[in-house]
């Protein structure tokens, strides 16, 4: 993931303000989009016994308590360390292609860098595929790492490239995708529909952070909304169905209300209260219960 810059983490998810002297008041599109339920829980405990069966101190530890508390503590780790390694191959990859745009529209890059970066990585291959297919799609930039707000809803987010391809205007979303046993690239999934709807229902784009001046959000009229796989095999362009955005865009919507009420549930207050037991009752309390009954 890239760091635009204003964006900002926070306690309540990825946030964005209106330039670099003000505090971020709305959300991240992703930090909406994460508000959708999602079981890990399953995928972590396979990550963990995978990693545990792999290890060469396994059969040692066997019989040996604090050893084997070891390897199994760091076992437990395994989906966290799996995920940050994703992280980051995930901003060299973005990086590099956001350094390709930029030299494309002649401003200063860092290709050879960038490049350099995801060699000494051995992840030569993103790159090489990516180069392919930017020259097979004729991509041909407008923007790339463009900051866009929509004030009505109340949210803010980066497009990884807005550029025209056959003529048409596209707004793009890179995802570094690993590769599947028989060398393609794993399927996107269908939450990048939303992420680009939402982009493309922006209504401002950054002009200036510094300054905090933006513009007219100008690429907003039926552009094609294209997430991007990018694999160390092969690069695949997939294309929202123009027929479920609507769908795609309520369902954002609702999701962006629901990030707003764990807001207002979480700044209320303490939601449970300590209760002790009731008084102990005295003998003319159950005198005054008895007649009261009788």
């Amino acid at each position: 993931m890239t760091a635009p810059l204003l964006a900002h983490a926070t306690p309540h998810g990825r946030m964005y303000a209106r330039s670099t002297s003000e505090q971020p008041t709305v959300p991240s599109i992703t930090t909406v989009i994460s508000q959708l339920p999602s079981s890990l829980g399953g995928w972590f405990g396979h990550m963990a016994a995978s990693a545990l069966s792999r290890d060469p101190r396994l059969p040692g530890a066997l019989g040996k308590p604090s050893e084997l508390r070891t390897a199994v503590r760091e076992a437990a780790t395994a989906a966290e360390r799996y995920r940050d390694d994703a992280a980051l191959r995930g901003t060299r990859v973005h990086h590099y292609c956001e350094q390709v745009a930029l030299r494309a529209l002649g401003r200063p890059d860092e290709v050879d860098a960038a490049r350099l970066a995801l060699e000494e990585h051995e992840e030569g291959g993103f790159a090489q595929r990516f180069d392919e297919w930017w020259e097979l799609y004729d991509v041909r930039p407008i923007e790339a790492e463009l900051t866009v707000w929509n004030a009505t809803l109340g949210y803010a987010g980066t497009l990884d490239l807005v550029a025209t391809i056959g003529g048409r205007t596209c707004l793009i979303d890179y995802k570094t995708k690993k590769t599947d046993r028989d060398g393609f690239v794993k399927a996107l999934d269908d939450k990048v529909v939303m992420q680009l709807v939402a982009g493309m229902k922006a209504e401002e784009s950054l002009v200036d952070p510094e300054q905090g001046r933006w513009g007219p959000w100008a690429h907003g009229d039926q552009p094609l909304l294209l997430g991007v796989a990018v694999g160390q095999t092969e690069v695949r362009a997939m294309r929202a169905n123009p027929a479920v955005l609507k769908q795609h865009w309520l369902r954002f919507c609702a999701l962006r209300r629901a990030w707003e009420a764990g807001l207002e549930a979480e700044e209320a207050g303490r939601a449970l209260l300590p209760i002790g037991p009731p008084p102990a009752r005295t003998p003319a309390d159950e005198s005054a219960h008895s007649t009261h009954s009788a």
